[in-house]
């Protein structure tokens, strides 16, 4: 399945755990070289690498800061020769404010580590996938990430990170009406709940309510997230399909 994966050079950032991870090994799976990011090296890295294959390269950086959007992408494509394909995945909850106690520090946290990150990368990318697709005459591809919150508004305190994702559900639209033309296709992946490190701080009580929520009636897995993806990046699958939010949610939200 997504045979045309093989060989397709991948940049995943924020892909050292959880639903980032799951879908660099997707995509080395698939025979694609995928290039990991993440702020530091995580532990076992070589041992990480080696399982997925010669292919797999590791591009350490904060994508909060310009500059590390900037040289993570540019150092994937030197590394692979070129980039056909760019998964924003790197985000982060930052912490559950209410409005009331909202500063520009928290502010500034949530809008760099979710918004700056998928723009600056997508930017540092564009020239990298308009040749991409000039080259191999396949249209190159951007995966934003989005989220649940992205469309209810998030839980409590996190209403900055809901406006967040629905900020990269929306870009895309733009994205989409002005580099098309450029051989680029652009869509998001909204998942629901998803039992990773972003959880964590919810006890068996907490779990059990949002799970009743839930029509699946359980949390998702990373693995279950990461075929949208390599759906949506390979161009005999989704070859057509441009400008979309991809729910995966188990029935948690149904627009």
């Amino acid at each position: 399945m997504h045979d045309d994966l093989a060989g397709r050079r991948v940049l995943v950032t924020g892909s050292s755990q959880g639903i980032g991870l799951a879908v660099a090994c997707a995509f080395a799976a698939a025979g694609a070289r995928v290039g990991l990011n993440a702020r530091s090296a995580p532990g076992g890295l070589d041992a990480l690498l080696d399982g997925l294959g010669g292919g797999a390269a590791f591009f350490p950086g904060d994508l909060s800061r310009t500059a590390d959007c900037e040289r993570v992408v540019e150092d994937c494509a030197a590394r692979f020769g070129g980039l056909d394909i760019l998964v924003n995945n790197a985000g982060a909850l930052v912490g559950r404010v209410p409005l009331e106690e909202i500063d520009d520090a928290f502010y500034d946290a949530v809008g760099s580590v979710n918004c700056r990150s998928a723009l600056m990368c997508t930017r540092s990318a564009l020239p990298h996938l308009k040749r991409s697709a000039a080259e191999t005459g396949q249209m190159a591809s951007v995966i934003l990430v989005g989220s649940i919150a992205g469309s209810t508004g998030g839980g409590p305190g996190a209403g900055l990170y809901g406006a967040a994702k629905a900020w990269l559900q929306n870009i895309q639209k733009n994205w989409v009406a002005f580099h098309t033309a450029d051989g680029i296709r652009f869509n998001t992946v909204s998942p629901g709940t998803v039992d990773t490190a972003f959880h964590a701080d919810k006890d068996a009580a907490a779990r059990a309510a949002v799970s009743a929520g839930i029509p699946m009636g359980r949390f998702g897995r990373p693995e279950e997230i990461a075929p949208a993806f390599l759906f949506l990046a390979s161009n005999a699958a989704a070859g057509y399909v441009t400008g979309q939010v991809i729910e995966v949610n188990g029935g948690q939200f149904m627009p």
